[in-house]
């Protein structure tokens, strides 16, 4: 347990470092504006895509957006989602150990499990490559398949976007989107080159990682561009800091493990003239991983039952095809028109074994696919009237959207439960479509924006009976999404802006359907044709600061959220025989979140040869049930990152401080005659840098954890006992190393 005197008070110091940094700016000029980007170096006026469908200047959108551009994911050695979220304010990324076995417990059974922004995480966070939808997170009973079908080696950029995004996505935007943009051929072929690219290479202390990726781009007279990217890697577990490394439940050391993972990324772009672009990309990312499960063993005295070896292999593929044009029309209704069609094929698989006493060996083989079509067509109309500084200038943005999916479960094996026959379905094969029309006009008058926009959804489920065990249900629905932005422009450096959101999520196939049944054990999980859509309103008021010498963005929001879908909850019967405990996914519940975030970056100016600033974020969520009192578990503790940068012309070095406050008794429920492991507050020191060698070779090096410091994240032990015995297995790595070296060509 940490004691109170040395928890940091953590909003003070947030405060108190956005107070000082202010006082140090009102003597600075104006410089130009920028928006807070997760970066190294000059921020840049970067142009994102994600906050209006179009690109604009995040500085414009009235709304918190963050941007890790390809220089940040480079010098940052950005490998998957978790380092991603690593300095983004109240943005986490779940990775728990693995710890299943093939019966029970889904522990680190997703690997990385998806995004949890401002206290919302799973499927309500909506998560794109290029714009089309990523196939969503699956857990059912002891199964649990993760969203992390990306390679960051393929990657330009990512863009975060906080709070509801449905006006313009649709369904499952409710905490907000993330948004990974892949490499375009043009960043490689500056300079007028006709041929151009980059490799790298890459070792991770912390699972004994190698990487290797390279990517070539090239030019065809004036009118074709191209790229081909690959990359690969091979790993070992997620080291930790604990010390038992026994082959069973007490086992505090990870389990033995070994990953691979390879994609590959091609793109054609055409500019035939007259205001075209077509742009066609295929892509294929291809992850498995194998486990000895040595915490599955069982302990002596052994039963006919007991597990003496357990091993298991995932695989996750994804594979996209996507043509996107665009076209200048230059008529009435539009000034430019863009369509997208997109085909995606996602496959996940768990197989799993268990060697037991003298019982029967059992093997598991699950399965999850996404086979979905994503279409849009999209036009865009810039209005004026008036003259000069009494001007009203109107954008215009306006849609179509389709999307179709086929999305199917199978389990297989040796040995089912008692009372079931493999091949089995827990939800019956399901097509899931969606149409929306959406609207968005941008008013711009004077140092006015006001951005009103409202969409509307129309979905259907349609489940089909063959080989389903219970009676499949479907269902459909509609949801309407208004929105409204404001951003007041006070002067060249200062803005103010807010937002106001409403977001929703349809219910997916396998909460409408979920079925499970053990006669023998008498409890079965039911369909429920009334399931709901959940709904937000969200509420944000946030001011920008761009002056020269201090890039500053503070926002605070407000969510209120009801319907809730909370997975095979208890609805009927005792357990007894003749009344099965009977569970259904159900709405329930209204929930409310709130806090706030403070980010950007002081320069201190030049010294010694060099300059040095300061990067800093801190953000904070709190959450309530309000139809019971009780805290939402999903909340991560409030967290502060302030850092200090030397850069001189040929290298800079970086020292980090990340302060995690500890999870509090109050902010978490526990039912009745269980417990929870409280994560202690901890504060973590990361020393990188890079060596720029030449202009096209650069070595970026890290030391993290350079204390050594023993901690864990409150994201990956929600569910863990507080008296567990292996409650070290949960510890993050200790002091690691991590170097990259990169050519550019």
């Amino acid at each position: 347990m940490v004691s109170a005197s040395a928890r940091f008070a953590l909003r003070p110091l947030a405060w108190l470092a956005a107070c000082a940094c202010g006082h140090a700016a009102m003597a600075a000029q104006p410089g130009a504006d920028a928006p807070v980007v997760i970066a190294a170096g000059p921020a840049l006026k970067e142009v994102v895509i994600s906050g209006s469908r179009s690109e604009q200047h995040a500085d414009d959108l009235p709304m918190s957006i963050d941007v890790i551009n390809s220089q940040a994911l480079e010098e940052g050695q950005v490998r998957d989602i978790r380092d991603a979220a690593r300095e983004l304010p109240n943005v986490s990324v779940t990775r728990s150990p693995a710890r299943f076995s093939l019966a029970s417990g889904s522990t680190g059974r997703d690997q990385n499990a998806g995004f949890n922004i401002r206290g919302l995480d799973g499927n309500r966070v909506l998560m794109l490559v290029d714009g089309i939808r990523l196939p969503r997170s699956y857990a059912f009973s002891a199964n649990a398949f993760g969203r992390d079908y990306l390679d960051i080696g393929l990657l330009q950029r990512i863009e975060v976007v906080r709070g509801s995004t449905s006006a313009l996505y649709g369904s499952d935007g409710m905490a907000g989107l993330v948004n990974f943009i892949t490499a375009d051929p043009a960043a490689f072929l500056a300079e007028g080159k006709i041929l151009g690219g980059r490799a790298s290479v890459g070792y991770d202390g912390d699972d004994q990682g190698a990487r290797l990726g390279a990517t070539l781009a090239g030019r065809s007279g004036d009118t074709v561009q191209w790229l081909l990217g690959a990359s690969a890697s091979r790993s070992s577990e997620l080291d930790n800091m604990g010390t038992n490394g026994a082959a069973n439940v007490d086992r505090t050391r990870p389990n033995p493990q070994k990953d691979r993972s390879g994609a590959v990324l091609g793109k054609v772009v055409l500019t035939p003239g007259g205001g075209q672009r077509h742009v066609f990309t295929l892509e294929h990312v291809d992850k498995t991983a194998d486990y000895d499960l040595l915490s599955a063993r069982a302990k002596p005295p052994l039963a006919a039952t007991s597990t003496l070896a357990s091993t298991s292999f995932t695989d996750m593929q994804r594979t996209r095809g996507t043509w996107e044009g665009s076209w200048r029309v230059n008529t009435a209704w539009a000034d430019d028109v863009k369509a997208v069609l997109s085909y995606q094929d996602a496959h996940s698989r768990e197989y799993i074994t268990e060697d037991r006493n003298t019982a029967a060996d059992r093997v598991r083989d699950v399965t999850y696919d996404e086979r979905t079509w994503q279409a849009n067509l999209q036009g865009s109309k810039l209005l004026r009237t008036g003259q000069g500084d009494g001007a009203w200038v109107h954008k215009l943005t306006y849609g179509l959207d389709h999307t179709s999916a086929d999305v199917k479960n199978l389990q297989t094996g040796v040995t089912p439960p008692a009372g079931e026959t493999f091949p089995l379905k827990r939800f019956p094969d399901t097509t899931e479509t969606s149409t929306a029309l959406y609207l968005q006009d941008e008013v711009m008058h004077g140092v006015w924006s006001v951005t009103p926009g409202v969409r509307f959804d129309s979905y259907r489920i349609r489940a089909d009976q063959t080989g389903f065990g219970a009676t499949a249900v479907s269902l459909s629905g509609h949801a309407t999404s208004p929105k409204l932005g404001v951003l007041y422009r006070a002067t060249d450096a200062w803005s103010v802006f807010g937002n106001y959101a409403a977001g929703f999520r349809a219910p997916n196939a396998g909460q409408v359907n979920a079925f499970f049944e053990n006669p023998v054990g008498n409890y079965r999980t039911i369909p429920n044709a009334s399931l709901r859509p959940e709904k937000s309103q969200n509420l944000e008021l946030g001011v920008r600061g761009r002056l020269q010498a201090l890039q500053i963005e503070a926002a605070a929001f407000t969510g209120r959220y009801k319907d809730f879908i909370e997975d095979l909850q208890q609805v009927a019967g005792t357990g007894a025989p003749g009344n099965p405990l009977v569970f259904q996914s159900v709405n329930i519940g209204r929930v409310t979140l709130s806090g706030f975030e403070v980010k950007g970056r002081m320069d201190w100016g030049d010294w010694a040869g060099g300059r040095i600033s300061t990067p800093f974020a801190y953000g904070q969520t709190r959450g309530r049930d309000t139809a019971t009192g009780r805290p939402v578990n999903s909340v991560d503790p409030e967290r502060l990152m302030a850092g200090v940068r030397y850069e001189t012309a040929g290298w800079h070095v970086r020292l980090d401080a990340t302060h995690s406050a500890a999870k509090k008794g109050s902010d978490v429920y526990v039912a009745s005659g269980a417990s929870q492991f409280l994560a202690p507050s901890y504060t973590v020191l990361d020393l990188a840098g890079q060596w720029r060698i030449r202009k096209d070779l650069r070595l970026n090096a890290g030391v993290y954890n350079l204390t050594d410091k023993k901690h864990w994240r409150w994201a990956d032990v929600r569910g863990l006992a507080a008296g567990a015995s292996f409650v070290d297995a949960y510890t993050q790595p200790g002091r690691t190393v991590r170097v990259s070296l990169v050519a550019d060509f």
